[in-house]
């Protein structure tokens, strides 16, 4: 596939933006794309089975989103809970410049796109929501789920929507086992060849910073 992937942290196409419309939110709006980043042409497949099937965010506190492209998801988590806090996370330097600019555009405030490594490892999340990266290989997926899951807040459930050929259902059978001692993994739907997992955190917090951040 060579070097340029959209999980590349600096793509060396040229950055061209280019103007979408967009259902998102509840409504139809206008947001920038460009080349190197993961699905500019609008909302993938798997993101809109996610967006149309989870329920609503939480109102308040540290809401995350795992590979934000251009931004579809947190966008969308930060129209839906403008009383709480969107951290936007990717390592593609220019799918977080993209997210910027469309909350800007979007009238958006609560919603901050940074790398991984700039998040303050003491924040936990009271709602994941990602289409994780899969093509990264399953070793450097694991990795990224095993840095985000455990950072549920007590209570605090994550969605993550997974093409089930590309491997839903055994990753599923995986973070059952690998997350801390009371998280739960469960299959929430499935839709257009697309599964809908869900992860908990208990309400108590019980071993749930075993795994650290």
């Amino acid at each position: 596939m060579g070097s340029d992937h959209y999980f590349s942290a600096q793509p060396s196409t040229p950055f061209t933006r280019k103007q979408i419309r967009v259902f998102l939110g509840g409504a139809e709006r206008t947001v920038n794309t460009a080349g190197g980043i993961f699905s500019p042409d609008g909302v993938d497949k798997g993101t809109a089975v996610l967006l149309s099937e989870v329920p609503a965010p939480a109102p308040a506190g540290n809401l995350l989103d795992i590979g934000c492209g251009w931004g579809p998801i947190a966008l969308s988590m930060a129209l839906a809970s403008p009383g709480a806090t969107v951290h936007a996370v990717d390592v593609n330097e220019r799918s977080l410049q993209l997210t910027r600019e469309n909350a800007e555009g979007l009238g958006v405030d609560n919603l901050v796109a940074t790398t991984p490594e700039s998040v303050d490892p003491s924040l936990r999340f009271q709602t994941i929501w990602s289409n994780p990266p899969i093509r990264v290989g399953k070793d450097v997926l694991h990795g990224i789920l095993l840095q985000w899951m455990p950072r549920l807040a007590p209570g605090g459930t994550a969605w993550l929507v997974v093409q089930k050929n590309l491997g839903s259902d055994s990753l599923q059978t995986w973070l059952s086992r690998e997350l801390p001692t009371g998280f739960t993994v469960s299959r929430h739907t499935t839709a257009k060849s697309f599964r809908l997992l869900r992860v908990d955190r208990p309400a108590d917090g019980t071993n749930g910073d075993a795994a650290g951040s």
